[in-house]
């Protein structure tokens, strides 16, 4: 919950709806491997891990907005800054591997 917080609530809470419905198709896949589920597991992870990276675009673009605003930033809320931005990236990894992960065994045992 604590880095669903950090990684903000507009970006966190979409990415945790893309992790549910990727382990869905994945569960679903082992019951029916059929092309369509593994090509729309591969294109929601990979859209996952697209959206983890326009959070931090949009982050570092009003980040460095106020950097330039303002006349003295520490350390250390730049680095809390870069923290949190950087949360929705590596959970839209963690789902984009996820999403590949399950895609391997469901092509291995595609049938022909």
């Amino acid at each position: 919950m604590k880095y669903i917080i950090d990684g903000g609530n507009t970006f966190m809470i979409p990415l945790i709806i893309l992790l549910l419905l990727t382990l869905f198709l994945v569960m679903k896949g082992f019951k029916i491997n059929s092309e369509k589920n593994r090509e729309l597991i591969k294109s929601v992870s990979l859209f996952a891990l697209v959206f983890g990276f326009l959070n931090l675009f949009i982050g570092l673009y009003q980040m460095f907005t106020m950097i330039a605003i303002a006349n003295d930033v520490s350390h250390q809320v730049l680095g809390i800054g870069l923290k949190c931005e950087i949360t929705p990236v590596i959970f839209g990894f963690i789902i984009f591997l996820i999403g590949r992960l399950g895609v391997i065994p469901l092509t291995w045992m595609k049938k022909e």
